[in-house]
């Protein structure tokens, strides 16, 4: 035992996560996979493990991610870079995926070389068209951005950081461009300018863009250089300077505090807290003829509370005034949350918000600001009833800003999900084209059942087979029906659903009802490898004499790579009515082909059967056939 091996301290999780894997149940595996990564971090092959896993269940994001952290322990293995680089442009990094794909290309891959080829060039031609645009005249924000956003992501930086910086001096308000500026300055290793940028976007402006930038920001205070380097690139920002101000102040440094009060007061008259402040200073060192028109017009202003400060400085009698509204709570509230927000106390805003909210429910701002708290925490489905409510405001400024911000978030918490697949194929067979279709829209829910509405096509060109067609060739219809579905359980699914077949040959419509269930196993390569690929579908059809069908298609075979799978079929066929056109069995070989520059739910097959009718019984054709099928497959979902 001494001189044993040392045991692997992920053993136990990762046997559990691959009996689940090869058993379907792909959160458990999820779990477990994350519990091996915490107890061996280090080890590339159980994050490609569980990015392929997250695949398997449509989290691409995080997949992605997973791929990241094994590409950088493993740099020298191309597979898990490409995987990496597909998946960053699918979910809109398109500068990551360029970066890779020309990488890999470097070392003579050609897949790599067509996806750098489809990503580069479009992004080479627009920054040109915007270019020349611009040289034509086209001197505006929307040119200038457009044009560093492609130049981004094709890895022009000093393009790119030139016509951010161009665009945001055209409309200086639009904070979220100095953000832009700020990463791409950084990327290109201009640290200091990326610190003023990002911390010019940080105080004032769009809360978002604020929030982004503290993310890119060193994780400590900013040093006062950095505010005066931040106000010489920003200096119309009130709330940066107010802060550098009060930093100044704490820092027994009245001299510079005092300039930048003054300044404020300057660009900001109405500001009378900097007014206050700055009175307080001239006054402290003997200017009081300097200060007495700053406190006069503090006195003047509305804010009693500072004006009462002002009269203790100058000895006089303070003034106390009732307060008019029945909700001090509210005022107090909604100040505290606006401070909260600007300094990017989030939190502590949302706290103050809910209570300004309890006190007076009818402030319509308050469910904006309440909507925009939500959004910058990352809290989007709580945010969406709040920017609903404020939509409805009588301002037509807060109703419009909360409508656009609640347009933006419904899309994505939406609780319908809409899927689409097609499916046409020639066949030699029956000499004919087929083409089948499905549009289905499912109502999210929470329970066991699943309700959706469905439009399906079934045809073919040659429009001969419709009258006495069995459903696996065509019935020359759209079908329109709503149904229910049931949740998998052990890969199976129950579904029925009810209906209208509308025959675009005779215009008829006929009551068309079917139902029964669906299941599907695979055991599928992740890149190269042998595979096993297994649907069972058991379906009642009221359109063919009430009859119920069923049939399974299975393919043993090996997956050259992630685009070439060669295998062979074998396909059974039997009904309970024991008609010939539905009882039969086939096999055969078969090979489905996809590409780098094709969806990743598409594929091309070319399929050589050899079948045999097993009733014979009213069958005007040979108890045997031979068929070469070509056909296409693509599906899409939204969610």
């Amino acid at each position: 035992m001494a001189f044993a091996q040392a045991p692997d301290p992920a053993y136990e999780p990762l046997t559990r996560a691959y009996e689940q894997l090869h058993a379907h149940a792909y959160d458990a595996a999820i779990s477990n996979f994350r519990k091996a990564i915490e107890l061996a971090p280090k080890r590339a092959s159980i994050h490609k493990d569980l990015a392929y896993t997250y695949l398997k269940v449509g989290e691409n994001e995080l997949a992605r991610e997973q791929f990241r952290e094994a590409m950088e322990m493993e740099p020298a293995d191309a597979q898990v870079a490409m995987e990496f680089a597909f998946l960053a442009y699918e979910t809109k990094l398109q500068a990551e995926a360029r970066r890779i794909f020309d990488r890999i290309r470097k070392a003579g891959n050609p897949t790599a070389e067509q996806a750098f080829q489809n990503i580069d060039a479009p992004l080479a031609a627009g920054i040109e068209r915007w270019k020349n645009a611009i040289a034509m005249g086209a001197d505006n924000f929307s040119a200038h951005f457009e044009l560093a956003a492609l130049a981004e992501r094709r890895d022009e930086l000093a393009l790119a950081a030139e016509h951010y910086e161009k665009a945001w001096r055209l409309l200086p308000d639009r904070r979220s461009v100095l953000v832009d500026l700020g990463r791409v300055w950084k990327a290109m290793g201009r640290t200091e300018e990326a610190t003023a940028a990002l911390l010019a976007a940080s105080r004032g402006g769009e809360p978002r863009a604020a929030e982004l930038a503290r993310e890119l920001l060193p994780d400590r205070y900013p040093f006062v250089p950095e505010f005066q380097a931040a106000l010489q690139l920003d200096p119309a920002n009130v709330e940066l300077r107010r802060e550098l101000a009060y930093l100044l102040l704490g820092m027994e440094r009245q001299t510079e505090a005092e300039q930048e009060f003054r300044a404020i007061t300057e660009a900001a008259p109405d500001d009378l807290l900097a007014a206050t402040q700055l009175g307080f200073l001239l006054y402290g060192r003997g200017a009081r003829d300097a200060a007495m028109p700053l406190f006069e017009r503090v006195l003047a202003g509305p804010d009693d509370d500072l004006a009462n400060r002002v009269r203790a400085v100058l000895r006089m009698p303070q003034v106390l005034h009732a307060r008019p509204s029945p909700q001090p709570a509210s005022i107090d509230a909604k100040v505290m949350a606006e401070r909260s927000m600007k300094a990017g106390y989030m939190k502590d805003a949302l706290k103050y918000l809910q209570v300004a909210h309890e006190a007076d429910p009818g402030d319509f701002d308050v469910m904006l600001k309440l909507g925009w708290a939500y959004n910058v925490t990352h809290q989007d489905r709580l945010a969406l009833p709040w920017f609903d409510l404020a939509r409805r405001s009588p301002d037509p400024q807060v109703a419009s800003e909360a409508a656009q911000a609640w347009r933006n978030l419904e899309s994505a918490a939406r609780l319908f999900r809409t899927t689409a697949w097609i499916y046409p194929l020639f066949s030699t067979r029956w000499h004919d084209f087929f083409s089948y279709a499905q549009i289905k829209t499912e109502f999210r829910t929470r329970s066991f059942l699943q309700p959706y509405l469905s439009i399906r096509f079934i045809g073919d060109t040659r429009l001969t087979i419709g009258a006495a067609a069995p459903q696996y060739l065509s019935e020359s219809s759209f079908i329109a029906g709503a149904g229910v579905r049931t949740v998998p359980w052990h890969n199976l699914t129950g579904w029925f659903e009810a209906g209208s077949a509308m025959s675009y040959v005779t215009g008829h419509m006929l009551p068309d009802y079917r139902g029964g269930t669906s299941g599907q196993w695979h055991k599928l390569p992740e890149s190269a490898g042998w595979f096993v690929d297994t649907s069972l579908d058991a379906v009642f059809m009221s359109r063919f004499d009430d009859d119920f069908l069923v049939y399974s298609q299975s393919r043993l075979g090996y997956a050259l790579n992630r685009y070439t799978q060669l295998y062979w079929n074998a396909n059974i066929t039997g009904d309970i009515k024991r008609q010939y056109w539905a009882d039969f069995v086939e096999t055969g070989p078969g090979i489905r082909l996809s590409a780098a520059f094709l969806p990743r739910s598409m594929w091309v097959s070319f399929n050589f059967l050899r079948g045999a009718y097993l009733t014979n019984t009213a069958n005007p054709r040979r108890p045997n056939f031979t068929d070469l099928r070509l056909g296409l497959w693509y599906a899409y979902t939204t969610h």
